[in-house]
């Protein structure tokens, strides 16, 4: 595991309201130092298990697409990465996180090629892997569009992007539920579990404001990417988006298929 140099870890600080702390720096850095050595099991818990089928999904469509060398952003303890490892033959997984804490424990996962590193600013040269994953980290990030764009920029032409994170149902049958377990239990339920309700006490608001669906699909069009797609799952609770990056004429598309 190493680190980044020349930016460091927060080029793009800025003071920010308690409202949005999910997506500053500082806080998210804390949050998450506290409760690397339990995040896997919390995860795991709150979700039912049912995370385990949604990153497996992403490693199918990274499988299909065809493998090669992929960089799983905000791997955090790596549970993405394992999985892309494990389920798409003779790929080369990197993963990358600014949070060392999280990345020890992604070691402890046999996870050898680990970065300390922002996804803002990746200390990668243009057009470097064939697919880029992120799991439950664009949200957190302070530039949505800035991380996209930057993560279209190391994506070789012909590149998958596969982005997965939380969303609202749309039925209004699971959203009221959902909104209550969001913001009653949820933080309860983690705090006990990490001993630091504060880690996820946010969590509720940041994916209330997160942009889903077809605002989201217009983002990450707009940030350079193409052929968008969104797979809501499990109505709504999760979501996963598809992506490529479009190759210039004369150059040569990545996907093995």
């Amino acid at each position: 595991m190493r680190k980044a140099s020349a930016t460091g870890l927060f080029p793009y600080l800025r003071p920010m309201s308690s409202r949005n702390q999910d997506q500053n720096p500082e806080f998210v850095h804390r949050a998450f130092s506290s409760i690397a050595q339990r995040y896997v099991l919390t995860n795991h818990v709150l979700s039912l298990g049912i995370d385990v089928l949604w990153r497996r999904k992403v490693a199918r469509h990274v499988r299909e697409h065809g493998g090669g060398l992929i960089l799983d952003v905000a791997t955090g303890s790596g549970d993405l990465a394992r999985t892309l490892l494990d389920g798409v033959p003779g790929a080369r997984v990197i993963g990358a996180d600014f949070c060392a804490p999280m990345l020890a424990e992604a070691k402890k996962r046999g996870l050898t090629e680990l970065i300390v590193c922002d996804g803002l600013a990746l200390p990668f040269p243009d057009g470097t892997f064939d697919a880029l994953t992120i799991g439950y980290g664009l949200r957190n990030m302070a530039d949505w569009s800035g991380a996209l764009r930057e993560f279209a920029r190391v994506l070789k032409p012909g590149g998958i992007v596969v982005v997965l994170d939380f969303s609202l149902p749309a039925s209004p049958l699971l959203r009221s539920p959902y909104r209550f377990y969001l913001h009653h239990l949820l933080p309860r339920v983690a705090g006990w579990l990490t001993g630091n309700r504060e880690a996820y006490a946010y969590l509720g608001d940041s994916i209330e404001r997160f942009p889903s669906g077809e605002t989201m699909l217009s983002l990450i069009e707009a940030s350079g990417l193409s052929g968008a797609k969104w797979e809501p799952q499990w109505g709504g609770i999760s979501s996963l988006y598809l992506a490529t990056k479009e190759a210039a004429a004369g150059e040569k598309s990545v996907s093995r298929k």
